[in-house]
């Protein structure tokens, strides 16, 4: 009876994983939403700015309970600020290239994050991985080749943003795994406290008067950001990654789903493709990764930091 007890609560932990990925999912299309919405009529600094001190409406008790002095108590300081310049560096360009560009499309080059993970984790985390997933790196590079139009339009800035944001986006999720002694409180104040740094100093001579409307909607913007990274990271720690992964291309779809129904952003051709291209091979990627290697239990901290 034990045993049977056992493994139903493995499976309704498990399955509280799965909802609590969803749901993270979820909020992080809002907010990219959100952030679309107000892009067309705020520079990226100020959003930036209100968008931090709403996180910190989540994250002061969490720095509380935790004790500020526990913020400056971490290690490898130096591979700290580079992933805080890369966490900082993904939303900014995130947010200019939205202002421009469709949300789905935006969205497409954000789904590459797990090729550009497997490519730079061969080079920087010793982790091998063989020709199989290499031909599936191969194939998602195509597939973001696609998405960004074969033209001259492929070089634009706004496409670039969107680039050069998930390649920041990969880096710092590597750069994560170097650093999982880390408190997630501790992570996610840094980036915040650098992200509103960072705004403060592109809104000078770009401040713009704005409506209670507009200020709450930028506070929220942080609250749900930071919601849904908690979210996310809580599931983490009741299911498997192998088994969450792949849901984080539900984001792709409540892209679409979303452009459609707050701009009517109906994705093309092309992005439909170049986005079926990507997501078949990040969930190669992930599969082989799953046959080749397991983690065992004791390699997994306590409080899943």
């Amino acid at each position: 009876m034990k045993t049977k007890a056992a493994v139903a609560n493995t499976g309704n932990l498990i399955m509280t994983g799965v909802v609590l990925m969803l749901l993270g999912d979820l909020l992080f299309a809002l907010n990219d939403a959100m952030g679309k919405w107000l892009m067309t009529s705020f520079a990226v600094g100020q959003v930036l700015v209100i968008r931090s001190l709403g996180a910190f409406i989540v994250l002061g008790p969490m720095i509380a309970r935790q004790g500020p002095m526990a913020l400056f108590r971490v290690e490898q300081k130096g591979l700290q600020f580079m992933r805080v310049a890369m966490a900082t560096g993904d939303v900014a360009l995130f947010y200019a290239a939205v202002a421009y560009l469709p949300l789905a499309d935006v969205m497409t080059f954000y789904m590459a994050g797990p090729i550009y993970i497997a490519a730079l984790s061969h080079f920087f985390l010793g982790e091998k991985i063989g020709w199989r997933r290499w031909l599936a790196v191969l194939v998602g590079f195509a597939g973001v080749v696609i998405a960004l139009r074969p033209s001259t339009a492929m070089l634009s800035l706004p496409s670039l943003f969107g680039l050069a944001g998930s390649f920041s986006f990969a880096l710092s999720l590597v750069m994560s795994r170097y650093l999982r002694s880390t408190s997630d409180t501790t992570l996610v104040t840094w980036q915040t406290v650098a992200a509103l740094v960072t705004g403060i100093a592109l809104s000078i001579g770009h401040w713009q008067p704005a409506t209670p409307v507009d200020w709450s909607g930028m506070l929220l913007l942080g609250i749900v950001a930071t919601c849904a990274h908690l979210l996310i990271t809580r599931s983490l720690k009741l299911a498997p990654a192998s088994l969450l992964a792949p849901l984080q291309y539900t984001l792709l779809l409540w892209a679409i789903v979303l452009g459609y129904i707050f701009f009517n952003d109906i994705p093309d051709t092309q992005i439909v493709i170049g986005a079926a291209i990507i997501v078949f091979a990040g969930l190669f990627i992930f599969h082989r990764k799953n046959l080749k290697e397991t983690v065992p239990a004791e390699a997994v901290p306590p409080d899943g930091h």
